[in-house]
C-alpha cells in the first residue's frame, strides 16, 4: 500500500490527477493543503469515489472546511506520521 499525499489545487496543477492515474485501489490519498478544497468540486468527489481518502485536520480547518467534508476522515499531524510509517511508501505529489 502506498500513501499518495496531495498538497496543490488540482486547479493550479495536474497532481491529483496524475495520482489517480497511478493509485492503486487499495492504496489511501491523503488531501492537505489547498487540495483539500477539491472536495468542493463534484469533478473531484467523482474522481476520488472508492478510494480510502483522509484529509490533513489543520488544513481543513484553516480553510473553514470541517463541517462541510466532515463525510471524509480528518487525520492531525502525528497521525500523518503514523500513515507514512505504516504505509510501504509516500508519494508526494
Amino acid at each position: 500500500m502506498i500513501l499518495h499525499h496531495i498538497q496543490s489545487s488540482p486547479n493550479q496543477d495536474s497532481a491529483l490527477e496524475c495520482a489517480l492515474r497511478y493509485a492503486d485501489k487499495l492504496d489511501t490519498i491523503l488531501l492537505s493543503g489547498s487540495c483539500v478544497n477539491a472536495l468542493l468540486e463534484q469533478k473531484w468527489k467523482t474522481a476520488l469515489l472508492g478510494r480510502k481518502i483522509i484529509l490533513l485536520e489543520s488544513d481543513a480547518v484553516a480553510r473553514g472546511l470541517r463541517q462541510l467534508l466532515n463525510e471524509y476522515p480528518l487525520i492531525n499531524h502525528s497521525e500523518f506520521v503514523e500513515q507514512s510509517l505504516t504505509h510501504e511508501k509516500v508519494i508526494t505529489w
